[in-house]
């Protein structure tokens, strides 16, 4: 029995309808038939009764579906051993990440773990005004950063958070009457100035120059850290952009998160040496692109 014949077979046996065994496998209904009748004339046993209304495994049918599961199983374990190996047993990818942001990630590395036994993924914290240092001289693998990246020497992967942004304040300032912020106000306020280090434009992604109406957005005290940024808002020395997700894991005393309403979410991607050969991290950015992004 070939290869495709025990997929189309055990199927079947877990669907037990014709229609949805084409659909899963993407092929045609005909094609299904066509190879369980081909294997029952070959064996000389019907594998399935059935009628108009119902499909249903025959007691030999039943059997060859236990013996054909062991087998494929051995043989998914055995591929899976053998991938591992590939991708280099035991290796830990090193994946640099802003702040908590590795929590919400434990849906990607569940799967990764559970596809790739033997491989890991530890975090590194970056920071906003060096978030590209650690990638490019090999201290971590991958950086998850927010959109655009455009640096010739970087990949982009797959996107694997999605979120909203919201305005740090101190608990003072006026705006916290309110309970939300919008772009326009960033005009009436300093944000924190990241430095020279991080490129303009993907700064300005998360905090820009100008508001929606065209107002300047000055720039204010200097900041390396996440913490340096939040001790600046607390003092009431500026206001500054974050991720929504800022909010979710901080609740430092003497500041406020609003929510951003009128700013456009932000998309968070694998990002990766251009030309790096490590078959575990494609093997990341594979399960990452199945998996599909994370909603914070």
């Amino acid at each position: 029995m070939e290869l495709r014949d025990i997929d189309i077979f055990l199927t079947l046996a877990e669907e037990l309808h014709f229609g949805r065994t084409a659909e899963r496998l993407h092929v045609s209904q005909a094609r299904v038939s066509q190879a369980i009748g081909k294997q029952e004339r070959r064996l000389g046993v019907t594998l399935f009764d059935r009628t108009s209304r119902r499909v249903a495994l025959t007691p030999v049918g039943r059997r060859l579906r236990e013996d054909l599961q062991q087998a494929v199983d051995l043989l998914h374990a055995g591929l899976a051993r053998a991938q591992a190996a590939g991708l280099g047993a035991g290796r830990t990818l090193r994946l640099g990440v802003f702040g908590h942001a590795g929590h919400e990630l434990r849906p990607l590395v569940e799967a990764f773990r559970v596809r790739h036994p033997g491989c890991d993924i530890q975090f590194g914290e970056i920071n906003g005004n060096d978030a590209f240092t650690a990638l490019r001289d090999g201290k971590h693998d991958a950086h998850v950063l927010w959109l655009p990246v455009a640096e010739p020497d970087l990949t982009v992967g797959p996107t694997v958070l999605t979120g909203g942004r919201v305005l740090a304040v101190s608990a003072d300032h006026p705006l916290v009457a309110r309970g939300a912020a919008s772009l326009e106000d960033l005009a009436d306020n300093q944000v924190v100035d990241l430095g020279p280090e991080p490129p303009e434009y993907w700064v300005a992604a998360m905090v820009p120059h100008r508001t929606p109406l065209g107002r300047r957005i000055p720039r204010g005290p200097a900041a390396r850290t996440f913490h340096e940024i939040l001790s600046l808002v607390a003092a009431g020395h500026c206001v500054h952009v974050l991720g929504e997700i800022a909010a979710r894991y901080n609740n430092p005393p003497g500041i406020a998160f609003l929510p951003l309403h009128d700013a456009p979410a932000l998309e968070w991607a694998l990002t990766w040496r251009t030309g790096t050969d490590n078959p575990a991290l494609h093997a990341l950015a594979r399960t990452a692109a199945a998996l599909g992004p994370t909603a914070l």
